[in-house]
């Protein structure tokens, strides 16, 4: 059987060093690993319209974003098919076939559904299509024979909802669907990065970011002036590094080379933790380091946007060229969708012949 990955974003802005240490980083090295047969990354415009339905101008204008972003990052379109989910109509039909395999009370009890439903203040008022897009979901996976599906801790309820989908449906109109596997980050750095202020979240919302496509400047003030343990207050007195965000973010990017190159005094990340904990380490050193890891590994991520910057209307024809390619294969799913639920009327021919032979002798 193929080995098929699918994954994507919500085109609601920028991506940031989240998303890249999140997910981004990781598509990069599944890609080129060459495991895989296919691999389809989608910009999940539809699904970002269900909480954006009032200002639709916000998603479209951060397609390209998006999309430069993946590029930018090492997404190659020559291995990988970035697609735009609005445009493939296939989806959208899936979805409502699926509707009907899922109860109301099954999507309330969706842990994902319920902390993002809280998280926007939606409560009575909630969209239903946002309160459905675990089904939409299910649909994006399946439409492509998703055999693996990389994503975070988070969206785990998620891809079980859509398993749940892909065996009732399968149990009720013969295997047809790919029930697919989820791929977990391999390490705790690989997790979601709190935002610059400490928050739990890093969120385009709350203006606590770094994003890839920032400036060398932009990353250095915002680097500068991050929270860390407010208890620190002089360099000679102990500190702590769990739950600071600047030894969160060393933990997700800092190599051994990176301590040779601009921290001589360390041989580590476990060497430099130990000396802030028990005092005499400033934070504006450790600020100064991480910057400079944050530059290297986003050096080359800057320049290579600039490249796809000058060719836009080349990065729309790569969106074009992978949507109809994802749309090939939805398609094709589709077709098998329908042929098993018997509402493949016109392709149909046995029950055609079969009508015929009804009504001849009449």
């Amino acid at each position: 059987m193929s080995k098929i990955i699918l994954t994507g974003d919500r085109p609601t802005g920028r991506l940031h060093i989240g998303h890249y240490v999140g997910s981004l980083r990781r598509r990069v090295e599944l890609q080129n690993s060459g495991e895989f047969d296919k691999i389809f990354i989608m910009i999940a415009d539809a699904q970002a319209l269900t909480d954006n339905f009032d200002n639709p101008e916000k998603v479209r204008q951060n397609i390209v974003e998006v999309a430069l972003d993946y590029l930018s990052a090492g997404i190659d379109p020559a291995r990988s098919h970035i697609l735009i989910q609005s445009q493939i109509p296939e989806l959208t039909e899936l979805t409502f076939y699926y509707m009907n395999l899922v109860t109301v009370s099954r999507l309330q009890r969706n842990p994902t559904v319920k902390s993002e439903i809280q998280m926007r203040d939606f409560e009575a008022s909630i969209p239903v299509g946002f309160f459905c897009y675990p089904i939409s979901q299910a649909a994006d996976i399946t439409a492509f024979h998703a055999t693996t599906v990389p994503v975070g801790e988070d969206q785990e309820p998620m891809l079980e909802q859509a398993r749940e989908i892909v065996r009732k449906f399968n149990s009720i109109y013969g295997e047809t669907l790919t029930e697919p596997e989820i791929l977990l980050p391999e390490t705790k750095a690989a997790m979601r990065l709190p935002g610059t202020d400490g928050k739990a979240k890093m969120s385009k919302s709350l203006g606590n970011c770094i994003y890839l496509s920032d400036t060398e400047a932009d990353v250095k003030k915002k680097v500068m002036s991050m929270f860390t343990d407010p208890d620190h207050l002089r360099v000679q007195d102990p500190g702590k590094v769990e739950g600071n965000p600047v030894f969160i973010y060393l933990e997700a990017f800092a190599k051994d080379e990176h301590f040779a190159e601009y921290a001589p005094d360390y041989q580590n990340l476990a060497e430099m933790e130990e000396h802030y904990k028990r005092g005499g380490l400033g934070d504006v050193k450790v600020k100064k380091f991480l910057n400079n890891v944050l530059q290297e590994t986003l050096s080359p991520i800057r320049a290579k946007r600039a490249e796809y910057e000058k060719d836009i209307p080349g990065v729309y024809e790569i969106l074009r060229e992978g949507t109809q390619i994802a749309e090939e294969e939805a398609a094709k799913t589709l077709s098998e969708v329908k042929a098993a639920m018997k509402i493949n009327y016109f392709d149909d021919k046995a029950l055609i012949e079969e009508q015929m032979k009804k009504y001849s002798g009449r």
